[in-house]
């Protein structure tokens, strides 16, 4: 197993994570699952890093390592909110 190290601890959290797009529809199709995976992976910061990725037409999974001291709740949120912002621009 990999731990982590930071200045005062040493760590390894990891949460699997599934979200689907609004009223479940199957939008993550024709090129958006794809653009989905690069900017998730671009978002990547100390706030976790990925795993693994797997981007179905109805929803997604997320195998992610995390920092302990950021919830799962302000994660899904920050990757959701950052990626929606990123599709409408293209």
């Amino acid at each position: 197993m990999n731990y982590n190290n930071s200045n005062h601890y040493t760590y390894s959290c990891k949460y699997h994570i599934i979200f689907c797009p609004k009223y479940r529809k199957k939008v993550l199709t024709d090129g958006v699952d794809e653009d989905l995976k690069r900017i998730i992976l671009e978002l990547q910061e100390d706030m976790y890093k990925v795993i693994e990725m797997e981007i179905m037409p109805k929803h997604v999974h997320l195998l992610l390592d995390c920092n302990p001291y950021k919830s799962p709740v302000d994660i899904v949120k920050h990757i959701k909110h950052q990626s929606a912002l990123q599709l409408k621009k293209l």
